[in-house]
């Protein structure tokens, strides 16, 4: 699954180099394979803590993009969005971004949502259904899935780990909630492509079924 997240990252024209954090060495040995750096960080709460851990003493970065190891299937042009749009917001620390949330997925707690104001930032980001659907036409139309993805300046990184696991943030188990529980504004973008997260057997299923398709149409699906 890493091999296929590194590949995302190096097909995206706004990444300038890719850089696998982990506490795994097998991980590692993967990713040096498939041509990216690794750094072992150790243990770490969250994987914005770990991606801290392995950049924050390099110089020479402008933004760094979290891209999470269990997004196979993410579009390099979903990265190039996701900086071109902080680089359109310089004040805003850190982005992220959003897809339609899908109607079967509204129960589900793996499927984390975001709700944002007027100025793409997020309000709220929640296992739950938000907002809560007393009127389902216009809750539907409001509904976006978090799409496991981050962008972050180096003065909101090195703020966002300096502050520690918040009271939202372990009770929901969402590490973004540390942001907005201290006041740090997160850009909010919609993702130009779909991305299939893996959190459960049956999302692992559903990437290998989207694999096999791309593969029958040689490869114009998540390419």
């Amino acid at each position: 699954m890493i091999v296929h997240v590194i590949r995302r990252a190096f097909s995206a024209r706004t990444i300038g180099e890719v850089v696998v954090a982990t506490d795994d060495e097998r991980i590692a040995r993967a990713a040096a394979e498939a041509g990216a750096e690794a750094v072992m960080t150790g243990a770490q709460p969250s994987g914005t803590d770990r991606v801290a851990a392995a950049i924050l003493n390099r110089r020479g970065w402008e933004i760094a993009v979290n891209v999470q190891g269990d997004e196979p299937m993410l579009p390099g042009e979903n990265i190039d969005v996701l900086v071109e749009g902080m680089r359109r917001e310089p004040s805003v620390p850190i982005g992220t971004l959003c897809r339609p949330l899908p109607a079967e997925r509204v129960d589900d707690p793996n499927a984390v949502k975001v709700i944002r104001d007027v100025e793409s930032r997020a309000l709220y980001f929640s296992r739950s259904v938000i907002p809560y659907p007393r009127s389902r036409k216009e809750a539907a139309l409001l509904w976006r899935l978090h799409v496991g993805i981050y962008g972050y300046r180096r003065e909101g990184l090195e703020r966002f780990v300096s502050l520690g696991p918040s009271p939202l943030e372990r009770a929901e188990g969402l590490e973004q909630l540390r942001a907005l529980e201290n006041r740090m504004p997160v850009l909010v973008l919609d993702a130009p492509q779909e991305s299939w997260g893996v959190d459960t057997p049956e999302d692992l299923e559903r990437v290998r079924r989207r694999f096999e398709e791309r593969d029958r149409l040689g490869g114009k699906i998540g390419s």
